[in-house]
């Protein structure tokens, strides 16, 4: 159930309506029809002298809320109250919920029913569990529907999701490499590298690219490029034991090495 009012202390994305002297008035984009009012004291620090060098008609901007009365639909709204990054930030957060609400418009439809009963169905879980419809759509691309049909999202639902997120979500990627140090003293130490080496590069994670090559004996290197730093790390730890297993059950050594440049 998306929420209706927006609670204090709260960032939120505004465009503004009307420009006085004693304040400004702005629209809240992601709480349809609601308004808002900034007092000339909250626009910013020290003393205005004309509040139009500030704010503008039709200008984007990201205030905090200061006080809410649904009763009387009223909302006290600070631009002073909010630095650069956090502007960036909320900026950047509310284009990616935009992009969401278009995903989920998608799912709507190819599952034939209403996207205000989609939210009603799967809004909540989603945004507790990854906390944004965003975030979701991007484990969604990453693990599949697996990640839905844990938080009881049905699988007819998680499977749509899924696929939309592959065709929409570009998920964010980092990469990381480390070297193992691989020797073998039998006469068949070479075919044991390899075999080592091939255990290494069969590491298997969701979402996870894994590259061994070589870099000169006795070192190999393992690259791996995931969605995040966790994920990434996990993947070379577990192909730099997995090789170096083989060879110590060789009567070989290995040495694992990460590079941190």
């Amino acid at each position: 159930m998306r929420r209706e009012w927006p609670e204090q202390g709260e960032l939120v994305v505004c465009t503004v309506k009307k420009v006085a002297d004693f304040g400004a008035f702005v629209g809240l984009d992601e709480y349809e029809g609601k308004e808002g009012l900034i007092h000339v004291s909250e626009v910013a620090s020290g003393w205005i002298k004309y509040i139009r060098d500030h704010v503008r008609e039709g200008q984007k901007i990201v205030c905090k809320v200061l006080n809410v009365v649904p009763t009387r639909g009223h909302i006290d709204l600070s631009l002073k109250d909010v630095n650069e990054y956090q502007r960036r930030e909320k900026i950047h957060e509310w284009k990616n919920e935009q992009k969401a609400e278009k995903w989920l418009h998608f799912v709507a439809s190819a599952a034939g029913v209403d996207v205000d009963q989609l939210y009603d169905d799967v809004g909540d879980k989603l945004t507790k569990k990854f906390g944004s419809i965003y975030t979701a759509f991007e484990e969604a691309a990453v693990a599949g529907s697996s990640v839905l049909t844990e938080i009881e999202i049905s699988k007819e639902h998680a499977d749509i999701i899924a696929k939309v997120a592959r065709e929409n979500v570009k998920p964010p990627s980092v990469d990381i490499a480390g070297y193992v140090s691989l020797t073998c003293p039998l006469p068949n130490g070479v075919d044991v590298i390899k075999e080592a080496l091939e255990a290494a590069s069969k590491v298997d994670m969701p979402g996870v690219d894994l590259e061994v090559s070589y870099v000169g004996a006795p070192r190999y290197r393992i690259r791996v490029t995931a969605p995040d730093y966790k994920r990434a790390e996990s993947a070379l730890k577990k192909a730099a034991e997995a090789a170096i297993q083989i060879v110590e059950k060789s009567e070989g050594t290995g040495e694992f090495h990460r590079d941190w440049a």
